[in-house]
């Protein structure tokens, strides 16, 4: 998957505005440069950013250090309680298996009840069917 820094802008943008933040307050909570906050909120010139940048400017906007670099990533972000890992880290590793492993299984889970509702209407067609070509006992179908 590509970077998505269009989604990164789009995040910055609306938690800026919930926050009542303007460009300036970012700056100065980011300890950023104006140029820099400003590309990342407009999505101009998208280019590889340090990690530490995407954490100044999640830190800034209250959320985990590492709430940008997934947005980025296409992955769902931390919440704010999670720990920080570095990348390389195994304990890093682990946890990116896990929250992988947490989202195919909601995923698994959503094919799975949208399968049993598939199946139940199915067997309830399947059911009605069978009932309209079963003998009543006198030899003629139920339905004629």
């Amino acid at each position: 998957m590509s970077d998505d820094w269009a989604a990164v802008a789009r995040v910055i943008n609306q938690r800026a505005a919930e926050l009542g933040l303007r460009q300036r307050d970012l700056v100065e909570r980011a300890r950023l440069s104006k140029a820099v906050v400003g590309e990342l909120a407009r999505n101009a010139a998208p280019r590889r950013r340090s990690a530490r940048t995407l954490e100044a400017l999640s830190t800034a906007l209250d959320w985990h250090p590492q709430h940008l670099s997934a947005v980025l990533a296409g992955r769902e972000p931390p919440s704010v309680e999670e720990p920080v890992y570095r990348p390389g880290d195994v304990p890093a590793r682990l946890a990116a298996i896990e929250r992988q492993l947490r989202d195919l299984t909601s995923q698994l889970d959503a094919w799975r009840a949208a399968d049993d509702e598939r199946f139940a209407e199915l067997g309830r067609t399947l059911a009605m069917l069978v009932d309209s070509v079963t003998p009543n006992g006198d030899g003629r179908s139920a339905r004629r």
